[in-house]
């Protein structure tokens, strides 16, 4: 089982169902590169995966399917530095796999961020060994990683070997629906062995290329050992050792591990990089206490602290942060990498960029807004490709990519396995254009919280208005309802593909043609100009998104929003009969088509679809958008419609229960609060072990179930240079504190279900406005002020 106290995720016992999902949950990275928690030595097999990724290092494969050719970029899994290993005389080396466990607890320090892992193994002849390894990939030197091991010879004496490797021979085989289709990723596998340990490798198609090494030290009773000898073959370097040991005898391994790639800035080539990194590395102690530092800092900005009555949520609101930070941190920006579904923790999703930014960036900006914006503009460099894949359409603008990787394509398969049917069916989940709508939202909500107008005039205006001008393309006038329509789109459900005029896409879509005004309007005159006539932008169309803010259409059905026209047709599931016969139904799509039915012919939701319009629209803002239209949103129809799709949704994305969380707040406080314990623990959660998280952790999942405390609990909004809280702060949950970020100021947000209060640091720069329970206050640096409740 796991424990989670406030810094710590613990396991205890040695679980080989449950490993890979520990390995991924106990992973060490620093936004550079990640390393999953795998028994150092493993090889990838159906209890162990080890895999390093590289931020960015995509590469292509192809396969024939039937008559189809399909080509699939994915994050490569990179050459393994884990192994340090022990033996025995000649035996085999040690593993809990070929021997018996005594003890096996596996712990990540949160704060810390590093791995350890305590262990007794037992061989067959009685022979007893002890261990304790620790690592961590250096968030001080984003290229450089320790591990230690200390093995403590118990009941026997004789000799003891030690090895150290770099694995060359690795694939991408961590998913196992992808396990039938092309995995060596890596080529020109140039294996090294003499005081380091190196592998350098190209990438097949993409043709970067990437170096990991090693340097491996030995201590018996104190004393430096000598007489390593190293060796290769065609894909891989070792290094061993051997010492005459007895019993109480513990023998201490120190290994320090660089990576470099030649996508990096600032070095000449992967290898000598490498090379020079390992010259000049410091010893584990020291590497450890930068690290340490560098989190420590790190965890100033991203401060957060509950007096709570509710057990775990601290610890896993803290574990959320921590992932998100290993995926995406400082050392991302300089990286033109954008924010990967899965983090750097697995394969599931080959790696991509989705929406999930959707749920990040509220926690990255309103505390390293810096980082955001280097992030959104992964997005601004794409545009090129996202202007090519709206041309193709024929339409204007700019269409970005559901799934995205290296350049900006569509990285979508066209095809996908149902693991229960093993049918390969049509995947339509490419027509999610509904993604462009998340590229403006963030760069649009990055502008207010930052104040930050060199951004929009540089990058983010004229993005806006691509995207919009796509939409206003997508859009068809409708003469018998005399209103604007979109049809053949795929709402954030992704259960019914090809579908019009999704409310949630439609409803967007027009936020999007006012934020596109907007945003133009904000710039100085002279940029304006200079961007109208660049993108050839007519007044025409200006005019015409005004006229879409009046008559867009949204389908409505007894006093509901429709997740899209036509919705409410669809034959009803008999929910009972399938969790009683499935138990587990989140992937119900799978179920009904391993069935030989259809989940589009029902009215059954994966995730939250119309909801995302709460998570996303302030109510005041949903209602005047939809007045705006034509189309009155009262309270009653916003309550219809939360409690009308959670009885038709089956949670099969992990995003679904932030977003219902989200719904709930204000209508039924205590089922929020049962969204948000599913979404704080959607990865580390014990329930859960039957989930995917094996494959990769939910960073928006992650990052998300932050938000919820951070954002919807506590009514904040950044808007029109207003800093508001607006808060329905549960008893439940007691006193929250956290550090925020907004125009340049560093805060203290302390929030209880009776008070407010804002403490600004000391320091230069202006006051800024906040408001809170109807009353506004000017706040200068080192001011602080309570605001109680009216309740």
């Amino acid at each position: 089982m796991n424990a989670l106290p406030e810094w710590i995720l613990a396991f205890s016992g040695y679980d080989p169902a449950d490993e890979r999902r520990r390995e991924a949950l106990c992973t060490t990275g620093n936004g550079y590169f990640a390393t999953r928690g795998a028994w150092a030595g493993s090889m990838a097999g159906e209890h162990h995966y080890p895999g390093t990724y590289l931020a960015g290092y995509y590469n292509r494969l192809t396969d024939t399917i039937g008559d189809a050719r399909v080509e699939n970029e994915s994050l490569v899994n990179l050459p393994d530095w884990l192994p340090l290993t022990v033996a025995v005389d000649d035996g085999e080396w040690w593993t809990p796999d070929n021997s018996e466990v005594l003890q096996h607890d596996l712990e990540l320090n949160v704060r810390r961020g590093v791995v350890t892992r305590r262990f007794a193994l037992r061989d067959p002849a009685g022979r007893e060994l002890r261990g304790v390894e620790r690592r961590f990939a250096s968030m001080a030197d984003p290229h450089l990683a320790g591990q230690t091991l200390a093995v403590t010879v118990v009941n026997w004496s004789g000799r003891l070997r030690i090895g150290s490797a770099v694995h060359g021979d690795v694939t991408n085989s961590g998913v196992d629906r992808y396990r039938k289709l092309a995995a060596r990723h890596l080529t020109d596998l140039r294996p090294e062995a003499d005081r380091d340990l190196l592998v350098t490798a190209t990438l097949s198609q993409s043709r970067h290329r990437v170096t990991v090494g090693t340097r491996t030290v030995a201590t018996h009773r104190g004393s430096p050992l000598e007489g390593w000898t190293t060796s290769s073959d065609s894909d891989s370097a070792y290094a061993e050792l051997s010492v005459d040991v007895t019993a109480g005898d513990v023998v201490g391994i120190e290994k320090i591990v660089a990576l470099h790639g030649s996508r990096d800035v600032g070095i000449s080539e992967p290898r000598l990089a490498t090379r020079l990194a390992l010259d000049n590395a410091p010893r584990f102690a020291d590497l450890l206490d930068a690290h340490v530092l560098a989190w420590s800092q790190l965890w100033r900005r991203f401060a957060v602290d509950l007096e709570e009555t509710y057990d775990g949520t601290l610890g896993a609101l803290r574990l959320n942060i921590f992932h998100l930070l290993q995926s995406v941190s400082p050392h991302s920006v300089d990286a033109d990498t954008g924010v990967p579904a899965r983090g750097l923790h697995g394969e599931a999703y080959r790696g991509h960029v989705f929406w999930d930014e959707l749920f990040v960036f509220p926690v990255l900006t309103l505390r390293m807004p810096e980082l955001s914006r280097a992030l959104l503009r992964y997005r601004y460099r794409r545009l090129p490709a996202a202007r090519l894949a709206a041309r193709r359409l024929g339409l204007p603008g700019a269409m970005f990519p559901w799934q995205s990787g290296s350049d900006g394509r569509e990285e979508s398969p066209r095809i996908h396995l149902n693991p229960l049917s093993g049918h390969w069916t049509e995947d339509g989940s490419y027509r999610q254009r509904h993604v462009g709508l998340a590229v403006a939202y963030t760069m649009w909500q990055y502008v207010e919280v930052t104040g930050d107008l060199d951004f929009l005039a540089d990058h983010g205006a004229e993005v806006i208005v691509e995207i919009a001008r796509f939409f206003a393309g997508l859009t068809e006038y409708d003469t018998g309802r005399d209103r604007y329509v979109i049809r053949d789109v795929v709402g954030p459900d992704e259960f019914h593909t090809c579908v019009d005029n999704n409310a949630y896409t439609n409803v967007m879509a027009v936020w999007l043609f006012g934020a596109a005004a907007r945003a133009l309007d904000r710039l100085p005159s002279w940029r304006r100009t200079e961007l109208v006539d660049s993108l050839g932008l007519r007044q025409e169309e200006r005019n015409h998104w005004d006229e879409l803010t009046r008559r867009m259409y949204v389908p409505f059905h007894d006093g509901v929003i429709s997740q899209f026209e036509g919705y409410e047709q669809l034959a009803e599931l008999d929910w009972a009969r399938y969790r009683q016969e499935y138990g587990d139904i989140r992937r119900l799509d799978r179920i009904l088509e391993a069935e030989g039915r259809d989940v589009a012919s029902y009215q059954v939701s994966k995730q939250a679809d119309v909801l995302m319009l709460l998570y996303l629209l302030p109510s005041n803002d949903l209602h005047a958008l939809l007045e705006r239209l034509g189309y009155r949103l009262s309270g009653a129809v916003i309550r219809r419609t939360v409690e009308y799709y959670l009885a038709r949704t089956c949670h099969g994305s992990t995003l679904s229960a932030i977003v219902h969380a989200w719904g709930l707040a204000t209508l039924d406080p205590d089922r929020a609060l049962a969204f948000l314990e599913q979404a704080l623990h959607s990865d580390a959660g014990e329930a859960l072990r039957t989930g995917t998280t094996a494959e990769g952790v939910h960073l928006g999942a992650m990052a998300g179930s932050a938000d919820l405390i951070q954002r919807c609990f506590t009514g904040l909004t950044t808007a029109n240079d207003v800093l508001r809280f607006r808060p329905r702060w549960p008893a439940k949950l007691g006193t929250f504190e956290m550090a925020l970020r907004y125009h340049g100021h560093r805060l203290v947000a302390q929030i209880s279900s009776t008070a407010v209060t804002l403490t600004v640091d000391a320091g230069p720069g202006p006051a800024i406005e906040a408001r809170c329970y109807g009353h506004s206050r000017q706040l200068k640096p080192g001011d602080s002020h309570t605001w109680m409740s009216t309740r």
